[in-house]
């Protein structure tokens, strides 16, 4: 199957018997593309698995090694723009290469994702964050690059925050004035949010009785968990500031940018059809076939073309809890995601400002 294609499979509608043969192929077929293409996956596969290496599974790459080398399997003329995860360092960013072609599809999967909690429409946009996040148009950060990602499915895109990162309340009030009888959209990054925005619309005893908004959020779990504030208590004080709104965790990182996996309405996050999860044990890295036990997470995107990032081990903990059976509906795996392994360094998409 190519990749016309893969693009026209339905995001949450194939059960997991019908998707494995399908993706098993292509992430195989992206696998020897990356190992004919770069030198530097190849010299690694080589050093790490026996010849017959692909005949088995494909194996992953540890998501760290972004943060070390400049990983790419395409022609430095076709370089067009390199993306980077948020990192206290220079040495502590994943850089990530990305040429047109893989641009394009990124936008188009992450369209086809959002689509299905959206609907087809552009919708009136409130981005939790200030407009000089995204500064240079070649390197973005990862704040940047999620902001880039989601404003393609909202207009009059308003920014909820000063540069300082203080309150913009005019604007905020301006625009839900506006758009009191519309579906808008809300995005940021989780602990963005809740610092700069919830806590300091409850601080002010400022509400809004919203009912027609969808709220996306990712990132920055760490320092909400060190103020002991749980995905349940963040959506529970988000609506009793903003109204019965509709909110969404996702789950995404910039080393596979396009990919995300979104929480659905009975809290779990769902794999759509072009990505895979597999859960490894923490002792020995083996895949454990189990539901319901937590271990390293491995994501699997048929998106990354021009980097191989297509099988990558995070360092990040996780369960998986079914396949084809959420309450929700959905078909394919749903999970959830239970934070960082102890050694791990901190990755966020939002843990550091910039």
């Amino acid at each position: 199957m190519n990749w016309d294609e893969l693009i026209t499979l339905p995001v949450y509608r194939l059960t997991t018997k019908q998707k494995s043969p399908l993706f098993k192929k292509a992430l195989q077929n992206l696998a020897q593309y990356h190992f004919e293409n770069s030198e530097d996956y190849r010299s690694i596969i080589q050093f790490l698995y026996p010849a017959q290496w692909l005949n088995k599974e494909v194996p992953p790459l540890a998501v760290s090694l972004f943060k070390h080398h400049l990983l790419k399997s395409i022609a430095n003329d076709d370089v067009f723009k390199i993306t980077t995860s948020s990192g206290t360092t220079s040495q502590h960013v994943s850089r990530i290469v990305l040429d047109k072609i893989n641009i394009v599809r990124q936008q188009k999967i992450l369209s086809k994702i959002m689509q299905q909690w959206l609907g087809p429409k552009r919708l009136p946009m409130l981005i939790i964050d200030h407009a000089n996040v995204i500064k240079d148009k070649f390197s973005y950060s990862a704040r940047g690059v999620g902001i880039q990602g989601l404003s393609l499915f909202g207009y009059d895109h308003t920014y909820a925050l000063h540069e300082d990162m203080s309150i913009n309340m005019a604007a905020i009030s301006q625009f839900f004035e506006t758009y009191k009888n519309q579906h808008i959209i809300i995005f940021g990054f989780t602990f963005i949010i809740w610092q700069y925005f919830i806590e300091v619309l409850k601080k002010h005893e400022k509400h809004f009785k919203l009912n027609n908004v969808t709220l996306f959020h990712s990132g920055g779990w760490k320092k909400l968990q060190a103020l002991a504030v749980s995905n349940k208590t963040f959506t529970a004080q988000i609506k009793a500031q903003l109204g019965q709104i509709s909110v969404h965790n996702f789950y995404a990182m910039v080393e596979q940018t396009g990919t995300i996996y979104v929480e659905c309405d009975a809290g779990y996050l769902h794999c759509p059809v072009w990505s895979d999860v597999i859960i490894r044990s923490k002792k020995d890295l083996s895949v454990i076939e189990e539901l319901g036990v937590e271990g390293v997470i491995q994501v699997n995107s048929l998106l990354a073309t021009s980097y191989p990032g297509h099988a990558l081990l995070t360092e990040d903990l996780g369960v998986i809890f079914g396949e084809d059976n959420c309450n929700c509906g959905l078909k394919g795996k749903y999970f959830q995601v239970n934070g960082r392994l102890k050694k791990a360094q901190v990755r966020g998409c939002s843990d550091t400002q910039s």
